[in-house]
């Protein structure tokens, strides 16, 4: 059990720090990826995004209307219940908590190594997710690099857009993973629930433009995402969206450094920001309807590798299916390698010859000639599907789509599935430090904990760092 407050634990009264604007880019340079962007967006937007969490309203009250009207504060939901209710800001000391701090509440899923559950921090209000994977599963599946590698990922970036993990620790049996619980559950169950399976143009274009952010966020820290789907998209409780498994991953030598470039629309003022190349791969991986043709003919893969799965992505979203999906794998694959995309002649909604531009450009079966082979994702951003995008105000947008919940408890954006009758071999309460030091451990130095100051909500988090 968590000690009491008045000796050192894991739970403290620290004074809650302000929200500040976002700093969670960072470059080689020693700048903020957002004061990158600063450098070449408008006065306007450089106010927004210095004052949209302000609580100086004699500051606001001297912006022009059409300012104060935009300063990205959400508005309440019309139904306070529709969204988890905010609890107190204990101060958590994450570096203590094991298996028992936590009461599992619900599973919410489950795989071939492992299962995900709902549980509660002990003593608290607060919720998260907890992934726990068997260790002698993972050795014997030859797994042990991808837990490894998703680990390091997960504790190295720090994104609106990406799963935010608290703490990760073991045990002798077991790997944990104490995540953010996102309550709107899988995007993809949320996208095959929609007529058609399908979304209208402006929320595919507004959750796309989501992933593209994570995705540029991610070449810049030296990483290759390679497994975008539907699946890997969790929906917040907010609405926004949070990508998430990264164990197909891929990690550069070194983190690529952002140089700015011109808009390629005059009327566009967002920044632009260049990533070079990724260095090159050659590993086959991937989801089978989403595998690019570089990996599928075993040549040597970059990031424009997920410029081709935004392609797949962006034509599921829109038209409720993959565009190379055959009747047999073989069939699947070889459409990948020799088919041009082509689209639909009916579709549940209007789709604008951008989109289909923007798709065509992304789904180029020669990478050196995709969207995204010059100048990195900056060419997507600047394409005109996007035009209309502000790019550094979108985390403050109202999402199109916002989960609506029942309950704190309510599970109903997952799959549901009964909770196991014997948990003993999860329920490991001793033996997690001396594991982490033996020497002989494949998974040494697995131990994780955040040191962000991170505002927690009954089902989703807001990121306070700098």
């Amino acid at each position: 059990m968590i000690p009491s407050s008045s000796s050192s634990n894991a739970l403290g009264t620290g004074t809650p720090l302000p929200v500040s604007s976002n700093h969670l880019y960072t470059s080689n340079s020693g700048k903020s990826f957002e004061e990158i962007m600063a450098e070449q967006m408008s006065t306007q937007q450089i106010e927004l995004d210095r004052l949209e969490n302000t609580k100086d309203e004699k500051l606001k009250s001297t912006l022009p209307e059409e300012t104060r009207n935009r300063i990205g504060v959400l508005p309440p939901p019309k139904n306070p219940q529709q969204l988890p209710v905010a609890c107190g800001r204990p101060k958590i000391d994450y570096s203590k908590l094991g298996v028992d701090d936590f009461q599992k509440l619900k599973l919410i899923g489950k795989g071939d190594v492992g299962r995900v559950y709902l549980v509660l921090l002990k003593g608290t209000d607060l919720y998260f997710a907890m992934k726990i994977l068997n260790k002698e599963e993972m050795i014997s599946r030859n797994k042990v690099k991808r837990v490894l590698t998703e680990r390091e990922i997960l504790a190295t970036v720090d994104h609106p857009f990406i799963t935010t993990l608290f703490c990760s620790f073991q045990t002798k049996e077991n790997l944990y993973f104490i995540l953010e619980y996102c309550a709107g559950g899988e995007f993809f169950k949320v996208l095959k629930k929609q007529p058609n399976k399908c979304l209208p143009e402006p929320t595919v274009r507004f959750y796309a433009a989501e992933v593209v952010l994570a995705l540029e966020y991610l070449h810049m820290k030296g990483f290759l995402y390679r497994d975008l789907k539907p699946e890997n998209l969790l929906l917040h409780h907010s609405g926004h969206i949070r990508l998430t498994d990264f164990d197909l991953s891929k990690q550069s030598v070194q983190q690529v450094t952002p140089t700015l470039v011109k808009s390629f629309f005059s009327s566009q003022k967002q920044s632009i920001v260049e990533l070079k190349q990724i260095q090159e791969f050659d590993s086959f991986i991937g989801t089978e309807e989403y595998l690019s043709p570089e990996i599928l003919s075993g040549k040597k893969h970059n990031s424009c590798v997920d410029f081709w799965t935004l392609g797949i992505l962006l034509y599921e979203m829109l038209f409720g299916f993959t565009p190379f999906k055959g009747s047999t794998q073989r069939e699947t694959f070889f459409n990948i390698l020799n088919n041009p995309v082509t689209f639909p002649s009916k579709t549940a909604y209007p789709v604008s010859k951008q989109a289909k531009d923007l798709m065509t450009q992304l789904l180029i079966t020669d990478k050196d000639k995709r969207l995204g082979a010059q100048h990195g994702i900056s060419d997507i951003k600047t394409h005109a599907f996007f035009k209309d995008i502000s790019w550094a105000l979108i985390r403050n947008e109202v999402p199109p789509i916002i989960p609506k919940l029942q309950s704190k408890l309510d599970t109903s954006y997952f799959n549901q599935y009964k909770m196991p009758e014997d948990q003993d071999e999860e329920e490991e309460k001793t033996g997690q430090e001396n594991e982490e030091e033996a020497a002989d451990n494949p998974f040494k130095n697995f131990k994780f904990q955040t040191k962000k100051d991170i505002e927690i909500f009954n089902g989703g988090t807001t990121n306070n760092s700098k």
